[in-house]
């Protein structure tokens, strides 16, 4: 991988904000030709700087206005435990992040729900029953103070 340079820098920034912006556009918002444009965003994807392209949308619209975190400890540290877990995690199209932590907690899952209701649903359904699970404590968000895709480059 080559190393970024301050218009790479330029580039991925109005990216993450503009995404859907055509090559002219960019080209322009960033004072480099098209051509060269084109060069360097093929670059930075085919270098993995640009992982990939998506539409942001609006949870609370579709039904998902509801962020619930959700931190689980397993009841053993060993592979074939969290290989099980992680496996199941990702069947469930709710969580929408899963991390694995240091701290008192193993896993960290950032879920989206419509409510009370519907997140009672979940947990009873998938949550409890993933594998090897020994302890769950969820925490309803009550406010999105901030939100982003950004990365600080």
């Amino acid at each position: 991988m080559s190393a970024i340079d301050e218009i790479d820098r330029r580039i991925l920034r109005v990216l993450q904000r503009k995404g859907r912006l055509s090559n002219a556009e960019l080209s322009a918002e960033v004072a480099l030709s098209p051509s060269a444009c084109h060069r360097r965003v093929a670059r930075l994807e085919s270098e993995g700087l640009i992982a990939g392209y998506a539409a942001l949308l609006n949870r609370r619209a579709l039904a998902r206005g509801v962020t619930v975190f959700v931190e689980i400890t397993l009841s053993a540290q060993s592979d074939d435990t969290l290989d099980a877990f992680e496996a199941s995690v990702l069947r469930i199209p709710e969580v929408l992040e899963c991390h694995l932590m240091a701290g008192s907690a193993d896993y960290l899952l950032k879920v989206v729900v419509a409510d009370s209701e519907d997140f009672a649903r979940l947990h009873r359904r998938h949550l409890a029953r993933l594998p090897g699970v020994a302890k769950m404590e969820s925490s309803f968000a009550l406010k999105r103070v901030r939100e982003t895709t950004e990365i600080p480059l």
